[in-house]
């Protein structure tokens, strides 16, 4: 007789958060194909901001949730959802500097001061200029759920999957600058290619880790770490190579080439969304993965990633120093940060858990709103990203300037901002964690990064603007509400950070 076949229960409840995200970049596409006009721009921010709070509803409504679903293949656990309502939050800011202006350095700036006639090349400019690239917010509503999912997955076969789904959007919204064309194009080409090459190590880790335990589920993989007379040399490769294509994500060194080419190729609003909350997805898998899968091995990868933290801290801090563009200083200033973040994942216990959800969180926020303050340095050929254009900036605009400043300090761990409670949180799970000598090294890279931080705000604040220099321009709305936010985040968790250290301790335990 024929046996029944029952179909798997899906906990559609505990899916919520993604699904919705899902659900809305499909009606986006939608009105991407049925729409036009200012009606479509229209609908796609309301779609996509939409979506994303409703998201960050079913994440609030989920809290305390810890349970498997979809046949133990994703865990909706503290982490998770923490995660999950951060990239919700910051998603709605990425989605609002998007919606900003056309993806692009010029933003029309100088043709429309330009005297155009009907059908005139400047009348074609200015008509382009003022055009909204409505595709960006379906393929940003994409790669925001397979972020959501990334660290959610308790299967690295599903992770494998969230990690193409959150990766193919960006490297085309890496591509969608117009007149920085050549530029915005060759960021797209590397970002895919190298990104590429990352998940082809990370699949093939995937089947011999397969070979190792069996499984791909975190769990098992767990389990068979403590049996005896089992293949270790699959285990070691099946890790190494796994690991290249998270480090990849994360941006560290040695596997950071990709970051400071395509972070300056790559349309602003576009940067900031990838700078902020790519770094938050790939590094709630990380944590999974080694805190849930390889917990049990710790002395077996903790040695190679105290030489990746340090490499990363080292090289970061460094090479920030000779850059002369703003968006490459903040790409290396990202990687020295990945550095500091990885202390709290070696730590290997609690509060380096609860630690690194901290730094993330403070971090995106004053990432996304640093990248927003450099749209609007603008000169005749659009941003004005080199820092010697930056030069006398605080007596132009001291308001934009002084905030861009602030946003410095807590990136380079001033007190009193949120980066300095942040890095605080990690170097102490560190040196609990056995990791002194790590932490150590962090200080003093810490001191390095603060440099080139100081050094242009002497640049904005000591020195004579140019007569012919950048101006700053009035910010919407839209961008001043991600400024607004981020400097709130970056003041108030630098004061009084002990109410989201406490979420982030409640929410740290993993599950398997």
């Amino acid at each position: 007789m024929p046996t029944d076949i029952q179909a798997p229960e899906i906990a559609y409840g505990a899916l919520s958060p993604m699904l919705i995200v899902f659900g809305a970049a499909i009606v986006g596409v939608l009105v991407e194909a049925f729409l036009t006009g200012r009606s479509k721009r229209t609908a796609q921010l309301v779609v996509a901001v939409g979506g994303l709070l409703g998201a960050l509803v079913a994440v609030v409504l989920l809290a305390g949730t810890e349970q498997l679903v979809a046949e133990a293949a994703v865990a909706v656990d503290g982490p998770t959802l923490f995660l999950q309502g951060l990239l919700a939050i910051l998603g709605i800011v990425g989605v609002l500097l998007l919606a900003e202006r056309r993806l692009d350095a010029s933003g029309g700036s100088v043709v429309a001061r330009a005297v155009t006639t009907p059908g005139s090349r400047e009348d074609v400019q200015q008509t382009e200029s003022d055009d909204v690239q409505t595709e960006v917010f379906p393929l940003a509503m994409f790669s925001l759920g397979g972020m959501m999912l990334f660290p959610a997955s308790n299967n690295l076969l599903l992770m494998f999957v969230a990690l193409e789904v959150l990766s193919f959007p960006l490297y085309l919204m890496a591509g969608l600058a117009r007149r920085r064309r050549l530029l915005s194009q060759e960021a797209a080409v590397k970002y895919f290619l190298l990104g590429s090459f990352a998940s082809a190590f990370f699949v093939y880790g995937v089947a011999l880790l397969y070979g190792y335990a069996g499984s791909v589920d975190m769990g098992r993989i767990f389990d068979a770490t403590g049996t005896a007379g089992t293949n270790e040399a699959l285990l070691y490769l099946g890790l190494a190579m796994l690991a290249v294509g998270l480090l990849f994500k994360i941006g560290a060194v040695p596997f950071h080439a990709w970051t400071p080419d395509v972070y300056q190729g790559s349309p602003t609003p576009v940067t900031a969304l990838m700078a902020a909350c790519t770094k938050i997805a790939a590094f709630g898998a990380v944590l999974r993965v080694f805190y849930v899968a390889f917990g049990r091995t710790g002395w077996d990868w903790r040695p190679m990633m105290w030489a990746v933290a340090i490499i990363t801290m080292v090289i970061g801090a460094i090479l920030a120093v000779t850059q002369t563009d703003v968006k490459r200083m903040l790409a290396y200033s990202a990687i020295a940060h990945t550095g500091f973040i990885l202390v709290g994942v070696i730590a290997l216990n609690q509060d380096g858990l609860s630690g690194t959800l901290f730094y993330l969180a403070t971090y995106g926020f004053t990432t996304m709103a640093a990248f927003a303050i450099v749209t609007l340095v603008r000169d005749s050929t659009g941003e004005a990203t080199h820092l010697a254009q930056w030069t006398g900036l605080g007596r132009r605009s001291p308001l934009v300037a002084g905030v861009f400043a602030l946003f410095l300090f807590a990136l380079a761990g001033i007190p009193l901002t949120s980066g300095f409670m942040a890095k605080f949180a990690v170097f102490k799970a560190g040196v609990e964690g056995g990791a002194t000598p790590l932490v150590v090294v962090g200080v003093v890279a810490s001191a390095i990064t603060a440099f080139f931080y100081a050094r242009v705000v002497v640049l904005m604040f000591f020195n004579e603007p140019a007569a012919d220099g950048p101006t700053v321009a009035v910010p919407s709305a839209m961008t001043a509400t991600a400024i607004a936010l981020g400097l709130a985040v970056t003041v108030v968790l630098g004061v009084l950070p002990q109410p989201v250290l406490d979420l982030a301790e409640r929410a740290a335990p993993f599950i398997r």
